[in-house]
């Protein structure tokens, strides 16, 4: 990908770039809607990135291209904050991330000086290629994101920590994109590191990385892509988001974070039957995050397996977020042998997970392509992930 954003940023302006930065996607493990529920999540970056190629202009200008959209966006700097978030529709979605970010780094800081007394903000050209499956639950979006973050954050001398980063992409995301997402996929996105995972408190943004011992136990993570394409800032997201906030303002706390288990059956007795449903899979999520870490820690990665089985009951039944192809490809790899599995990501479509011994992940995939195929569904693609480093500058 390096080479490839390097490549795109010559055709674009004939000239080499300043350097090259790149974020990953990220796989989330287990802990799903409850980022935006002040609660816990379990994510870690995988090995498919996003790298963009960063060049300086004479002018106070940003121009963004990439390689799955080749014609350029150009914007004047000072015209961002009349575009985001009113009129962020005469924007391209794809280019409302990388542009949005550089918005929501302006806008925490109106005046930027550099180390030389001189203003930090200059133009810039951004060339774009990533290898992380678009629609898949991997958060492409985020890799985006945090590629642009880092990028600038260098390039403008802004010096903000990697929190601050992951908040800069959620914000844009959030108001840019118009996508209400949690800031889980941005902090494991800028905070991920090899062979481990990153258990974070979304309410407070404390991040503990947690020792996976997947290669160490003899298993790999299989993600299995439907194909089946979502999209964050349609309905289906905001519904369940508003299920949320109607479930906590009903039992008095601030977020769904606030409940327990115990709460449950007296929630039962105040809402309605979706809206419980929605409630019951946010508090009872947060305790399987919880679970799987003490698992992890106390017993090794082949004990988590049922929480996996668990937590995707309870998307596909309270939460009705899955489709037909993620149930299947979860059912199949479960009866073909994995030690457990789960769709991932928002729902609607995207990817499983299924956790297998090294030796039987050949097996695990032709089963549910066999399956697939029966179904009459689209092929689906199959791949395993790693654990891997989070953002950084390669060039």
């Amino acid at each position: 990908m390096t080479t490839s954003a390097s490549d795109l940023f010559r055709e674009l302006t004939g000239e080499e770039p300043h350097g090259v930065w790149s974020a990953p996607g990220r796989v989330n493990l287990i802990g799903e809607h409850t980022d935006y529920n002040d609660g816990f999540v379990f994510p870690f970056a995988i090995e498919h990135r996003t790298s963009v190629a960063v060049g300086l202009r004479t002018d106070a200008r940003i121009r963004v291209v990439s390689t799955f959209d080749p014609v350029p966006v150009e914007v004047a700097i000072a015209d961002l904050d009349a575009l985001f978030p009113d009129r962020r529709d005469e924007i391209v979605e794809w280019a409302r991330y990388p542009l949005g970010v550089a918005w929501a780094l302006l806008r925490e800081r109106v005046l930027l000086k550099d180390a030389d007394g001189g203003t930090g903000v200059v133009g810039v050209d951004l060339a774009f290629a990533s290898d992380v499956p678009v629609g898949a639950g991997l958060s492409s979006s985020a890799a985006i994101e945090g590629a642009t973050a880092s990028a600038l954050d260098e390039i403008w001398v802004l010096r903000n920590d990697r929190v601050a980063l992951a908040r800069a992409g959620r914000l844009a995301e959030n108001e840019a994109v118009g996508a209400p997402t949690g800031i889980m996929d941005q902090m494991a996105s800028m905070l991920g590191r090899a062979d481990a995972g990153i258990f974070l408190d979304c309410r407070t943004l404390d991040a503990d990385v947690v020792d996976l011992g997947f290669a160490a136990a003899g298993l790999e993570l299989l993600v299995i892509d439907t194909g089946v394409k979502h999209a964050h800032s349609t309905g289906g997201y905001g519904e369940r988001r508003a299920s949320c906030e109607k479930g906590a303002a009903i039992m008095g706390v601030p977020a769904l974070r606030d409940l327990s288990v115990d709460d449950l059956a007296r929630a039962e007795e105040l809402m309605d039957d979706v809206t419980f449903r929605r409630v019951r899979h946010v508090v009872t999520e947060d305790q399987r995050v919880l679970d799987a870490v003490a698992t992890l820690r106390s017993e090794g990665p082949r004990a988590i397996g049922p929480l996996l089985d668990a937590s995707h009951v309870s998307m596909r039944d309270d939460f009705e977020i899955s489709v037909p192809e993620l149930d299947l490809a979860v059912d199949t790899a479960r009866a073909a042998g994995a030690v457990g599995a789960r769709m991932t990501g928002g729902g609607f479509g995207g990817a499983a997970i299924a956790l297998v011994d090294q030796a039987r992940v050949a097996e695990v995939a032709v089963a549910v392509e066999r399956a697939f195929a029966d179904a009459g569904f689209a092929a689906p693609h199959i791949f395993t992930v790693r654990p891997s480093e989070g953002a950084r500058r390669d060039a």
